[in-house]
């Protein structure tokens, strides 16, 4: 090799070091839209309303930008768990004892949310969230949506494939009219659910059927890596059209509110699980190493349903759990296993409005929280969400509806913790039933991260963390880029 080619080779590496930090870190950038966000919803807010009170070009550009990413992120969320819960039945039949994996995680998603919740509880009496809210600025309002213990009931029946919805308004002067589809989560597993079983009580025959799912399964999460990775651009017009739409005075008198839920959801995280996991012999730091990639990708995504697919890549992979029982839990915890959205944030929001309004709280009540809480999420797992949750428990207890509109000023911000913490949850329960039933690869579990984070997940900072045995044509998956994975010996399986 001549000089000069050395002399390039060696530089190389040195220019794609010498990118700046925004450039390569998805945390970074999501830190930028943050502010961004913050900066412009404020030059909105100070541009003032158009004619006829119509938004202004900056609020009505924001309020563009978020919704049509929340479009966006939604039209992948059937086909993304259609082709995951009918993977996953398939999967089951590599798994021994497959029926009691599964009653021992449902066992274990109930105990984490009722820990969850009593911190919830303990937090919203001792520290007082409604006491300091300022009854000038808030304006209680109606929900949109109120969650029922009869939906499960009536949800759970498709009125058609994949419980496909539409709705609309006709204005009868104008001649226009508006049409929204729709789904229903709870009918979209239920739909999946007896495909897969169909598929697998069918054998050979549906091998076709199978591996077709499976690669339509693949191509979705890659479609959905490419929206994730705009999620910057969704996060400053969600974040600037909070700010312009209720003001720095409404999210300011807020501010006590959604510090005590931070307190709950760190306590949660960074208490609870470590406890959880030193307490079944395992490593916390490789626990939080191995979720992160995770983790921080359900914060600014604010998606538990949109991080399925990284969730599910981390668990496996970097957690150690079996692929057949991890695409079976994952998918099931992210749509019923929400320690953020189902458990801390009803009981400390209830116990706000209760203090908003004047109410005292009985025993009976909040026991009746602490219910809601645990079963909760099956109830509303067709009609997911934590206003959803949150108008449940209110009905439960008895309070007035009209709180949830309180809250809702500074939705955005407490859903990116909330999200955090349903992600982690989803993939720690996998990961204490495999160590209870003997079957996670320790091996993996402990394998060096080589303190890769996150935000490298170009292609060429995968490449140098890999083994010196990976040729240069074996080049990584997207789920591996995704998860940041470190080839291992044991990753060879």
């Amino acid at each position: 090799m001549s000089s000069s080619q050395a002399t390039a080779s060696a530089e190389a590496p040195t220019t794609e070091t010498a990118r700046p930090r925004w450039y390569t870190s998805f945390g970074t950038q999501i830190l930028i839209a943050l502010v961004l966000g913050l900066v412009l919803g404020g030059v909105a807010l100070s541009i003032g309303s158009g004619p006829n009170d119509e938004p202004n070009w900056l609020h009505a550009t924001l309020q563009t930008i978020g919704q049509s990413y929340v479009k966006i992120l939604r039209a992948a969320v059937v086909p993304l768990i259609f082709t995951a819960i009918v993977s996953s039945i398939v999967g089951l039949q590599q798994v021994t004892n497959a029926a009691r994996l599964a009653g021992q995680t449902l066992l274990w998603f109930a105990i984490t949310a009722l820990i969850a919740v009593t911190i919830g509880i303990g937090l919203g009496v001792a520290l007082q969230p409604g006491a300091t809210a300022s009854h000038a600025e808030l304006t209680p309002s109606e929900p949109y949506r109120v969650g029922s213990w009869v939906d499960f009931l009536t949800g759970i029946i498709p009125a058609n494939f994949l419980g496909l919805t539409v709705s609309g308004s006709a204005d009868l002067e104008t001649g226009s009219l508006d049409v929204a589809p729709g789904f229903n989560i709870l009918q979209v597993i239920v739909v999946s659910a007896v495909v897969g079983i169909a598929a697998l009580k069918l054998g050979q025959k549906s091998a076709p059927f199978i591996a077709f799912t499976q690669s339509a399964l693949g191509i979705i999460q890659t479609i959905l890596w490419w929206i994730i990775r705009i999620a910057p651009i969704g996060t400053l017009g969600l974040i600037g059209f909070a700010v312009v739409e209720y003001g720095w005075s409404t999210m300011s008198s807020l501010t006590w509110f959604v510090a005590v839920l931070y307190i709950g959801l760190a306590a949660v995280l960074f208490v609870v699980y470590p406890v959880l996991i030193k307490a079944h012999g395992l490593s916390v730091k490789q626990y939080f190493s191995g979720v992160w990639p995770a983790v921080q990708l359900g914060f600014v995504s604010r998606s538990s349903i949109g991080t399925l697919p990284l969730t599910q890549r981390v668990t496996e992979r970097n957690l150690g759990v079996p692929s057949g029982y991890a695409s079976f839990a994952v998918p099931l915890g992210a749509t019923t296993k929400m320690d953020g959205c189902a458990a801390i944030y009803p009981a400390v929001a209830a116990i706000f409005v209760a203090q908003f309004f004047g109410i005292e709280l009985t025993l009976i009540q909040y026991l009746l929280i602490a219910f809601v809480s645990v079963v909760g999420s099956a109830a509303t797992a067709g009609t997911t969400g934590a206003t959803v949750m949150l108008t449940l428990t209110l009905t439960t207890l008895g309070l007035p509806l009209e709180g949830v509109g309180l809250l809702i000023a500074v939705d955005p911000i407490i859903d990116m913790g909330r999200t955090a913490v349903n992600v982690a949850g989803q993939a720690l329960v996998p990961t204490i039933v495999a160590k209870r039933e003997g079957i996670l690869d320790h091996e993996l579990y402990n394998a060096p991260r080589k303190g890769l984070a996150f935000d490298n997940t170009d292609a060429s900072a995968v490449s140098l963390a890999a083994e010196p045995s990976v040729t240069s044509d074996s080049q990584p998956s997207v789920e591996e880029q995704q998860a940041n994975v470190v080839a291992e010996p044991t990753a060879a399986r």
